[in-house]
């Protein structure tokens, strides 16, 4: 079944766009979410908007602390899933479960298990049947991050975008609410020639 992915910067409206894929879908929808609003008083705040802004009827799947195996094995192959978003997701089940300090010292081999890590968890959506979309943040446009855990982040949130697009159906760009179709765009370029 296909594969959709909405990738962009923050608050570019990634999450409306796949609100309206997964309605047209004219399928059940699960919204899987792992924000952890607890001890947070603005990311509560973000996960209430959200919750708010979709249809009641869909069903929300909270999946923080979870493996994605586990929790993607629940979701009906018949049903629409949209994982808004795999950077929190990835966050939360590989960085948080790693333990990963913003003021430590990160060794290679820490680098190297969470990149294997965050891989799994992409692969296991990947391979879900049914229709997925897949949200996800395009990381690195901007300042770069002064920890080591916030470079490492990046890093294997831009890995872990570039096999999803890779394998997916349909790709697209979000940004300032328009949706810029990059399914098909070149893996390489013609150069000019200097003319």
């Amino acid at each position: 079944m296909p594969i959709v992915v909405l990738t962009g910067p923050v608050r570019s409206g990634k999450s409306a766009v796949a609100a309206d894929l997964a309605a047209s879908s004219g399928r059940d929808v699960v919204v899987a979410v792992a924000g952890r609003g607890e001890g947070d008083p603005e990311m509560a705040r973000r996960i209430t908007r959200h919750r708010h802004d979709r249809p009641r009827e869909w069903t929300t799947m909270e999946v923080a602390g979870r493996l994605v195996g586990e929790w993607v094995a629940e979701v009906p192959a018949e049903a629409c899933l949209v994982v808004d978003c795999l950077g929190t997701l990835i966050s939360d089940t590989v960085f948080t479960q790693m333990d990963l300090h913003e003021d430590e010292y990160i060794p290679a081999q820490l680098e190297d298990a969470a990149e294997s890590a965050s891989r799994k968890v992409v692969d296991t959506l990947l391979a879900r049947r049914g229709l997925t979309v897949l949200v996800t943040n395009e990381v690195g446009w901007g300042v770069v991050p002064v920890t080591a855990a916030g470079r490492l982040f990046g890093d294997v949130m831009g890995r872990v975008n570039r096999i999803a697009v890779d394998a997916a159906d349909a790709a697209y760009l979000v940004v300032c609410g328009r949706c810029i179709d990059i399914t098909a765009a070149p893996l390489t370029v013609d150069w000019p020639n200097g003319r």
